[in-house]
């Protein structure tokens, strides 16, 4: 299988990283257990749209969904959205559930939530793919922002991850 466009930009970084491939998963637990990690470290891309033409990459730990409103008081803006899934495929070349920060089309900016710390698996944009790393090395190879922007995952939610 030919390594992603994801997995080449992450080699690009230098950073210490595995490229770990596995089937098909349909929740948070089976993504962690074919990893080979819990569910916490496993780290959702979601893509949050500013304002025209501006999105941002949030690194968000699994067992944790985005805080709107810490999110808008770091970023000073009383509005954000998520953008459609098509939108979303525009904007970093990768579909809903394989975004991943690295080799997006832009380098749009990152914030990670202060809990993604320790080891990590964060998406390498394509489906069953992802890249274990030392969260730091991420976090600095994206030059991200860290700060605290995630709230608990609701219940109902959780199941469906």
């Amino acid at each position: 299988m030919s390594e992603t466009r994801a997995a080449a930009a992450l080699a690009e970084t230098g950073i210490d990283h595995v490229i770990v491939r596995h089937g098909p998963v349909d929740s948070l637990v089976e993504a962690a257990l074919a990893r080979g990690v819990v569910p916490n470290q496993v780290v959702k891309t979601l893509v949050v749209r500013r304002g025209e033409d501006d999105y941002l990459f949030i690194l968000v730990p699994g067992d944790r969904q985005i805080s709107w409103p810490k999110l808008r008081a770091l970023l000073g803006v009383t509005r954000l959205s998520m953008p459609s899934a098509e939108t979303a495929r525009d904007v970093t070349g990768y579909e809903r559930g394989t975004i991943t920060p690295f080799g997006a089309l832009r380098a749009w900016p990152v914030i990670a939530d202060a809990r993604v710390q320790g080891p990590i698996s964060i998406g390498a944009g394509a489906h069953g793919v992802s890249a274990l790393a030392a969260a730091a090395d991420v976090i600095r190879s994206l030059s991200a922002t860290v700060a605290d922007v995630t709230a608990p995952q609701a219940v109902d939610d959780a199941r469906r991850q």
